[in-house]
């Protein structure tokens, strides 16, 4: 049997709380919580009433036009970094991408991927929870590097 803790109001002393409930009360109490789960329960199971359709129809929103802006291909540019702190922010994305993929195909759980990357586990879990912030460029190549990846940086131009 569990130990609950009852919450009452007394005329004199505000909230108080009394310890466990044993005998009479407790099965009453534990009967009370029983049927109202069931009673929960068998609501939730029922099917809802058909609604009546809406008196107004609405255009379909297709039909609303918008402003759509193209995507530049650095989601971090099209946020508003500025361009440096984005193109540091897509290489460490990209970086990042590479290492939970090579978890995902491995089936590694972030553990094993600490041990293969030669960090502690709370580092894989900001890396499976997309903490950017916390990784440089270098310690995401080398972490590749220890799970025998070959990283490789292709400079390029901008399109004009």
């Amino acid at each position: 049997m569990s130990v609950r803790l009852r919450f009452g109001r007394s005329a004199a002393s505000g909230l108080r709380r009394s310890g466990p409930l044993r005998g009479a009360q407790g099965r009453e109490l534990l009967r009370s919580d029983r049927r109202r789960n069931e009673r929960q329960a068998a609501s939730a199971s029922r099917t809802p009433a058909k609604r009546k359709p809406p008196s107004v129809v609405r255009e379909p929103a297709r039909d609303r036009t918008s402003h759509v802006t193209p995507a530049g291909g650095n989601i971090f540019r099209d946020l508003g970094f500025p361009p440096a702190e984005a193109e540091n922010l897509k290489v460490r994305s990209d970086l990042m991408s590479a290492l939970q993929n090579l978890m995902a195909e491995r089936g590694l759980t972030q553990v094993q991927a600490a041990k293969l990357f030669g960090v502690a586990q709370p580092r894989v879990s900001d890396l499976c929870r997309d903490k950017i912030d916390r990784f440089t460029v270098d310690a995401l190549i080398n972490m590749l590097a220890r799970a025998g990846m070959r990283v490789r940086l292709q400079i390029r131009r901008p399109a004009a």
